[in-house]
Parts: structure tokens; C-alpha cells; sequence
């Protein structure tokens, strides 16, 4: 892997994964983000995968290749370490630089007006105690990011993607925003598997009825709407 030498600057996030997708290097590096974010490690990493994990998301196993180091920050960030650290082989994994480029620039217009809006401010969503909730909620973010479920990816990836930001910005209003979401999330699901509690009773036995009559009843089902 290059030895890059990036430093933490007052440069907007935007403007750094531009630059960053501006080397000519073909490939990615993992350590290269790492140290172009500098001191902005923890949030700048959630909000970066976050992003390609919603953009790119549809690409078979690619959940699964972006949760892992969104894990491993998570946890982090749940035992306070001061420094974001990531093993070396992680560190040396890649990816096309071409095809960052193409993801960063569907997100670049919406993050940069995102950015122009957000400030500082509601300091007690960044607080201590707040970025170890944020941990917690991160990495259960992340078993659901793994899991192959189509289309799955999408919700859990923007709302890391929220924290993220808000880590970065230190703006507690996105960090709200992504704790809305997720309270709507549990809703929902608790909405959907209530819904199965009362519905499954009636179905199970009608298709548990339809299974045992055999080929013949789908033959004539299949009839009754051909």
C-alpha cells in the first residue's frame, strides 16, 4: 500500500473525498482514508461507508465488505478509544478508484447543500455518553447492513450515514434526525410483526390445506385465473 501522508484540515468533508478520488492511483486504499480524514476518523469513516453502502449497496456481497470495518468503528466508539485503529489487512484492502469517483458523484450535490445547512449545535447529541449510544446503535445497524436482504441495505446505511455527519460536524440535529429513524424503524417493525401474529393463524392452516392437496389443486387455481 502507498504510504500517503495526509494531515486533519479545515477542509468541508465534501471537498476531501473529491480530492481523494482525484489521485491517479487506480486503486483505493482503506489506510488512505484513514489518514486523509486525520482527526475526524471516527464519524468521516461512518458517514464515507455509509454513503458507498447506500450508493452501491445492490452489488452482491458488497453490505457484507463495508459492514465489517462500519463494525469495527461501531465498537470503538463504544470503549472510547481516542484513535480510530484498524488492522493492518483491512488497512491494505482496495478498491477501484474509478468506480469511487462514479459512486461519490451521485452524493456529491445533496452532501455539499447538506454541509452549507449544518453547524454546530444540540452539543449533548455529541457528547460522550452520546457517541457511545451511537456505538451501540451502530453496530446493531450492522447486522442488519450484513444480512442478504434486497434492498436492506438502504435504510440502515442512511442512517449511519446521519450519525456519521453528525459526528463530523458535530451538529446534534442530524444525530436527532437519526435517532427519529431508527425509533420509526423499531416501529415498524414491531407494526409488521404484530401484524404476522394476527394474520399468520388464518393463513398457516389455508396454506398448510393448499400444500397437502398436491399438484392437482395448483392445477386448479392456475385454471380459475388462466
Amino acid at each position: 500500500m502507498p504510504d500517503y501522508d495526509y494531515q486533519a484540515d479545515t477542509r468541508p468533508f465534501s471537498q476531501v473525498i473529491e480530492d481523494i478520488g482525484a489521485k491517479d492511483d487506480p486503486k483505493l486504499y482503506l489506510g488512505e482514508l484513514v489518514n486523509a480524514f486525520g482527526e475526524r476518523g471516527f464519524g468521516a469513516l461512518m458517514l464515507f461507508l455509509g454513503l458507498v453502502s447506500a450508493v452501491i449497496g445492490a452489488v452482491p456481497g458488497s453490505t457484507t465488505i463495508l459492514g465489517a470495518p462500519i463494525l469495527l468503528i461501531a465498537f470503538q466508539l463504544v470503549i472510547r478509544r481516542d484513535q480510530l485503529w484498524l488492522p493492518r489487512w483491512a488497512l491494505k484492502s482496495s478498491i477501484d478508484r474509478e468506480g469511487y469517483r462514479t459512486a461519490i458523484a451521485k452524493v456529491m450535490t445533496p452532501l455539499r447543500k447538506v454541509e452549507r445547512w449544518s453547524r454546530p449545535r444540540l452539543s449533548i447529541m455529541t457528547s460522550e455518553v452520546s457517541e457511545v449510544l451511537i456505538g451501540v446503535a451502530c453496530i446493531l445497524l450492522c447486522t442488519i447492513l450484513v444480512l442478504p436482504i434486497p434492498g436492506g441495505n438502504l435504510v440502515p446505511s442512511l442512517i449511519i450515514v446521519a450519525f456519521g455527519f453528525g459526528l463530523v460536524q458535530r451538529d446534534g440535529l442530524a444525530i436527532l434526525i437519526a435517532w427519529c429513524a431508527i425509533a420509526l424503524l423499531c416501529v415498524g417493525g414491531i407494526v409488521v410483526w404484530l401484524a404476522w401474529e394476527w394474520v399468520s393463524p388464518f393463513l398457516l392452516p389455508v396454506w398448510h390445506w393448499l400444500t397437502g392437496l398436491g399438484p392437482q389443486a395448483w392445477h386448479w387455481l392456475t385454471g380459475l385465473f388462466s
